[in-house]
C-alpha cells in the first residue's frame, strides 16, 4: 500500500525564498549583546560550558518555528523533486547546522524548536515501511543536534499521522527516549484535515501526555493548482490553517482533547481576520455547546499561535485583538526567511516590553516546560 502525498508536487508553494545571508538593519543593543556573547560562546569557558549555553537558559529569545533538514530526508527531497521536474529553494539547500546556529546568534535567539513539519512532509512516493524509517531518521538527527549544541534546540518530533500503530509508537519514542517538547504535524494529509475520526487514536495519546501539538500548513490537495497568479504559500498555506484550526473546532476536538497545547503557525492563518465569521455562522447553534461550551471566541483564544511570517502590524494587530498576548509565541520560519527579519519586525510593533518579553520568550517558556 502506497501512501503518496499528492501536496508533494508543490515544492513551488513553499514560503518566498530569502537568502540567510542577506543584511537586515543593525540589531537593538540588546540582541547586540546577545550576538556578540554567543560569538564568545564558540570558543568556550572553562569546565566546558559555553555563554551560548548560559544565555539559552535566561532571557533570549525562543523560536518555535525553525526548520531542519536531516542528510538522508534532504537527498529524498531532492531526488523527489528532480523526478518531478521541480526546482529547489536556495534557502533550503544551504542549511546547515551550524548556519542554523549562526543566525540564531545574529538575531539573539537563544533556543530553537526544531521541526520538519512543512511541504512535502515525509511521504514523498514511499511506501509504510519507508515513511517509518524517514520519520525515525528524522527525529534522531533533530536529538543529536539537541545533543551537538546543548540548550540551544528542542524538538517538535515528526509523526508520519497516516498508519496509527507507527505513529503512536514513533510517539512514545520521541517523548520517553528523545525527549522531545512535543510533535510536528500537518494541517491536512490528502483530503483528511486533523478533526477527521481516524486521527483520534494519535491525538488521545497526545492528550494523555499533556503534549504540545505543533501544526504546519500546506497547500490542500484541491487547491494545488489554482491560477491565481502567485503560488501556494501566499495565500493558500496560510488559510490551511484556517481549515485544520475550524475543523478541529467543529469536530470537536479541542473540546474532546483538552489536555492537548495546541500551537498553530503563521498567527493562525486567516483566523484572526475570520473568526468573527466563523462566529456569526456557528456560534449560536443547537449544537455549539457540544463544540464550543464556552462560546467559540473562548476555544480559538485558549490555542497558541507563532509570529512566523506574520510580524507586518496588520496581521498582528488581528491577531493580538483576537487572543491575549499571553498566547502568541515568536516563530521565525527559518531558513525560509531570515531570523533578524522578523526580531527587528516584532520589536518595531509599537508593543510594550512586557508584551514583546512574553512573545520573544515567556510564552514558550511557558508552553514547554509544562512539557518537562
Amino acid at each position: 500500500m502506497r501512501y503518496h502525498k499528492m501536496t508533494c508536487r508543490n515544492t513551488l508553494c513553499q514560503c518566498s525564498v530569502l537568502e540567510i545571508t542577506s543584511e537586515q538593519q543593525e540589531p537593538s543593543s540588546r540582541r547586540g549583546f546577545l550576538k556578540t556573547a554567543g560569538g564568545i560562546g564558540a570558543l568556550g569557558l572553562a569546565g566546558g560550558l559555553s555563554i551560548n549555553n548560559t544565555i539559552a537558559a535566561g532571557s533570549g529569545i525562543i523560536d518555535t518555528h525553525h526548520h531542519f533538514y536531516s542528510p538522508s530526508y534532504m537527498k529524498a527531497w531532492v531526488d523527489y523533486e528532480v523526478s518531478k521536474g521541480l526546482p529547489h529553494f536556495p534557502t533550503q539547500l544551504a542549511w546547515t547546522p551550524e548556519g542554523a546556529v549562526a543566525a540564531m546568534d545574529k538575531a539573539g535567539v537563544s533556543k530553537a524548536i526544531l521541526s520538519l513539519a512543512s511541504t512535502p512532509g515525509v511521504w514523498f512516493d514511499f511506501e509504510l515501511p519507508r515513511i517509518k524509517d524517514m520519520v525515525r531518521e528524522v527525529n534522531d538527527f533533530g536529538a543529536q543536534m539537541m545533543k551537538k549544541f546543548p540548550g540551544r534546540f528542542g524538538l517538535f518530533a515528526a509523526v508520519n499521522m497516516v498508519d496509527v500503530e507507527s505513529s503512536l509508537k514513533e510517539i512514545a519514542y520521541a517523548f520517553d527516549v528523545l525527549g522531545a517538547d512535543g510533535v510536528g504535524i500537518q494541517t491536512n494529509y490528502g483530503d483528511k484535515w486533523p478533526g477527521h475520526p481516524s486521527f483520534a487514536p494519535i491525538f488521545e495519546e497526545l492528550n494523555r501526555r499533556k503534549a504540545v501539538v505543533y501544526f504546519h500548513p500546506l497547500v490542500a490537495t484541491c487547491c494545488a493548482r489554482l491560477n491565481t497568479g502567485t503560488y501556494g504559500s501566499v495565500i493558500e498555506v496560510p488559510h490551511d490553517t484556517t481549515r485544520a484550526v475550524t475543523n478541529l473546532l467543529l469536530s470537536g476536538s479541542f473540546l474532546k482533547f483538552r489536555d492537548i497545547r495546541w500551537l498553530f503557525s503563521h498567527a493562525g492563518g486567516t483566523i484572526p481576520m475570520l473568526a468573527g465569521r466563523i462566529n456569526y455562522f456557528h456560534g449560536n447553534k443547537p449544537n455549539t455547546a457540544s463544540f464550543a461550551p464556552n462560546g467559540i471566541e473562548a476555544e480559538l483564544q485558549r490555542l497558541y499561535y507563532d509570529t512566523a511570517n506574520a510580524t507586518h502590524p496588520s496581521s498582528m494587530a488581528a491577531l493580538l485583538k483576537l487572543v491575549p498576548a499571553t498566547q502568541v509565541t515568536y516563530g521565525s520560519d527559518y531558513p525560509y526567511v531570515p531570523m533578524d527579519t522578523q526580531v527587528k519586525s516584532l520589536e518595531n510593533q509599537g508593543l510594550s516590553s512586557e508584551v514583546i518579553s512574553r512573545i520573544e520568550h515567556l510564552n514558550a517558556q511557558a508552553l514547554l516546560s509544562k512539557v518537562r
